[in-house]
């Protein structure tokens, strides 16, 4: 008996209600998984594809073998063991038992699969807790992930770009000039970048990564993100940059509109889990766009394997996917110009706030990097954010470092051509023009926004702060209150309301400011 008919057997074996009652089974490219009860198995599938080969029962239990030690360090509550199907003696089939093995399968334990960041993202915002903690559970998979200094994963970039042209030319389903726009435009960026890539590789930022971390490979359980599904059949594909497994669930949090976090997701990361990674920043949208066209890839491979048994609508939602992944790609390959932003004020203002609520709306996508000097401050001392300095941080000599490294920071975030939001008082006017001289050294335009409140409302909002990186005081408070300003040139805000209120307010005095929408 051949090997996939051996594996039809075990497929409908696994799938009878009979023997399983409630069992659900799901397909993928490369898969067939059935959930019942408190687990879930996995077969690998009976296929040879350009990019994998489970043809064999020899293949596919090595794959299973690799996909659980692959994936145990991400999600050890998961992947349970490797188990086998067999067959005894009288021809049945048992899961686990004593006979021949006809088939191996991946045990899992089962998860709620509505809890996957995709479905999340569908249905509603992913707010900022979230997009902190899965900054933290990526950096953290990137921080254990081998080290490969080799280059090798850069020469994979032309075949990727060539499939995935080649792939929507062949579909039909796509404007050949905005196919060849596309092409051009990855090509040509590939060329820029292919230099910072290698640079990159040698200095170890490419990994044995996750490989596949587009949002439904993302699930919540107890609050917490869990990355499963890494990609287990060809280390070639998962031995990438570390902002290149980054860039999918960025591009995919875009794709799921969902700018906001994936905005917080970006700073996040390199404020908290990786913040030597912000020199890689000039390749993002390179990577950002190559996911999404491998996505639309993917849909475009879906579709062509769905028969005549799938819904016409199910078809339609498949290709309307493929082609909004598709329009995405395009728009990420052409990030709009970065500017400056600096956002001061007095403490209690709002400035981080308000930061924060403009980086998403800045472009490129997906957002501006928002520096805050309460954060440097802090890490220049060696603290955490939230512990609280010492009035020796505080001296002028102190600061005058913080703003520094501020300035520093901020010149090679525009040098990679992101936009940069500056956050700090600025209360003083040398400290005001020389950040506008790094714009100008930058050549990006720059607005300076000063937020005004009065001193009781900045009062209760300095009283009202928990776990927050400033270690500004009431007393700090009432003393700025004497501190003379000088000639304010910048668009002065009021931001005595709501957050809302001011970021309206904001946006208003920007709009004619920003070159593009994101």
């Amino acid at each position: 008996m051949t090997s996939s008919s051996d594996q039809d057997h075990v497929l409908t074996f696994l799938g009878d209600p009979r023997r399983h009652p409630e069992v659900r089974r799901i397909d993928t490219h490369a898969a067939s998984v059935f959930l019942f009860g408190q687990r879930a198995l996995k077969i690998k599938r009976a296929i040879r594809l350009p990019f994998l080969d489970y043809s064999t029962l020899a293949q596919r239990k090595a794959a299973c073998v690799k996909e659980l030690e692959i994936n145990q360090p991400f999600a050890p509550d998961i992947y349970l063991r490797v188990v086998a199907i067999t067959r005894t003696p009288d021809g049945s089939i048992e899961l686990d038992g004593t006979g021949t093995p006809i088939e191996y399968a991946v045990e899992m334990r089962r998860f709620d699969d509505s809890q996957t960041l995709d479905h999340l993202a569908a249905r509603r915002r992913l707010d900022g807790d979230l997009a902190r903690l899965l900054a933290m559970t990526i950096g953290k998979s990137h921080t254990v992930a081998p080290q490969v200094t080799s280059s090798a994963w850069v020469e994979q970039f032309p075949h990727w770009i060539d499939a995935f042209i080649t792939s929507f030319r062949a579909s039909t389903r796509f404007d050949e000039p905005d196919v060849e726009e596309l092409r051009t435009r990855c090509q040509s960026a590939f060329s820029r970048l292919r230099p910072l890539l290698e640079q990159r590789a040698a200095a170890g930022h490419v990994r044995r990564c996750h490989g596949d971390l587009h949002l439904a490979n993302i699930v919540l359980i107890g609050d917490k993100p869990v990355l499963f599904d890494a990609i287990e059949f060809d280390d070639r594909i998962a031995t990438i940059d570390v902002l290149y497994d980054l860039a999918f669930p960025l591009m995919d949090l875009l794709h799921f509109e969902q700018p906001v976090a994936a905005n917080q997701l970006l700073n996040h990361y390199l404020s908290t889990a990786a913040c030597e990674q912000a020199g890689g920043l000039a390749a993002l949208p390179l990577f950002m766009a190559m996911r999404a066209a491998i996505r639309a890839q993917v849909f475009l491979a879906k579709l062509d394997r769905d028969d005549a048994s799938h819904a016409d609508h199910e078809r339609s939602n498949t290709l309307e996917t493929a082609k909004s992944y598709f329009k995405l790609a395009c728009r990420l390959i052409q990030p709009a110009p970065a500017m400056m932003i600096a956002v001061g004020g007095l403490s209690g203002t709002g400035k981080s706030a308000l930061a924060r609520a403009l980086a998403p709306r800045l472009p490129p996508p997906p957002g501006a990097i928002v520096l805050r000097s309460d954060v440097l401050r802090k890490r220049l001392f060696g603290v955490d954010e939230t512990d609280r300095l010492p009035g020796d941080a505080y001296t002028p000599d102190a600061s005058s470092r913080v703003y520094q490294e501020l300035a520093r920071q901020a010149l090679q975030v525009l040098a990679q051509g992101f936009t940069v939001i500056v956050d700090a008082v600025f209360a003083r006017r040398h400290e005001r023009q020389e950040v506008e001289t790094l714009a100008q050294r930058s050549d990006v335009p720059f607005v300076g926004l000063f937020l005004v409140a009065d001193l009781p409302i900045r009062l209760e909002r300095i009283r009202a702060r928990v776990g927050d990186a400033s270690d500004a005081t009431a007393s700090v408070a009432r003393e700025q209150e004497s501190y003379d300003l000088g000639t304010l040139e910048w668009l002065q805000v009021d931001a005595s309301s709501t957050l809302q209120t001011t970021l309206e307010r904001a946006l208003s005095m920007l709009q004619r400011y920003i070159p593009n929408s994101n």
